[in-house]
């Protein structure tokens, strides 16, 4: 496969973007958004994806994170959608159970160039670390629009707010890794009867 890397930038009145990625890395991560919850569930898609992730944001945070959430949701999914390319040759699928104490996630992707999100997550409390967990879809819509993948986000249970959100971003990680790494059974094929995705 080729260097599946990508760098792209959002500038709008609201927010100021930067992303770059690297699929094929080891996991390293630079983040600052000025929202460190986000900050911190970001470096475990990083961690247990190994993908490479360097972003910087500045977002109208005198306002609050909305903007800066969705937008780097937005500017995410535009990277990897790049990266990835023509998917041949990817395994396409990938899914994951990540537990942590008390909480157990589910999260299984499609890298099928039909952008769907179901997101089943009852987070216990609305906010974490002055964090508005309502956020968190908002992220994930952004970043399934924009990278064209189906996803399925599910706690399955969980009592606390952080262990919830934490698996959910783990497990997040961990079934991109599964999804992008190379099929070698395939041998550069289309993962897809229509011959392309």
């Amino acid at each position: 496969m080729a260097d599946r890397i990508a760098s792209v930038e959002r500038n709008t009145l609201e927010t100021q973007i930067k992303v770059s990625i690297n699929l094929d890395g080891t996991g390293k991560f630079n983040c600052v958004t000025g929202v460190p919850f986000l900050d911190h569930m970001l470096e475990q898609v990083a961690r247990h994806g190994l993908i490479d992730l360097d972003i910087h944001a500045v977002g109208d945070l005198h306002i609050d994170a909305h903007h800066t959430v969705e937008d780097l949701g937005i500017t995410l999914g535009q990277a990897f959608d790049i990266a990835v390319g023509d998917k041949k040759g990817i395994k396409r699928y990938g899914h994951a159970y990540v537990p942590l104490d008390e909480a157990l996630s589910r999260v299984v992707i499609d890298f099928s160039g039909r952008p769907g999100l179901e997101m089943h997550v009852p987070f216990a409390r609305a906010s974490v670390g002055g964090f508005d967990v309502d956020l968190f879809s908002e992220f994930f819509h952004g970043f399934i629009n924009h990278a064209k993948v189906t996803l399925h986000l599910d706690n399955l249970r969980g009592k606390n707010t952080h262990h919830q959100a934490e698996t959910i971003f783990k497990a997040f990680g961990r079934a991109l890794r599964m999804a992008l790494e190379a099929d070698e059974r395939m041998a550069g094929q289309m993962p897809s009867t229509k011959g392309s995705l």
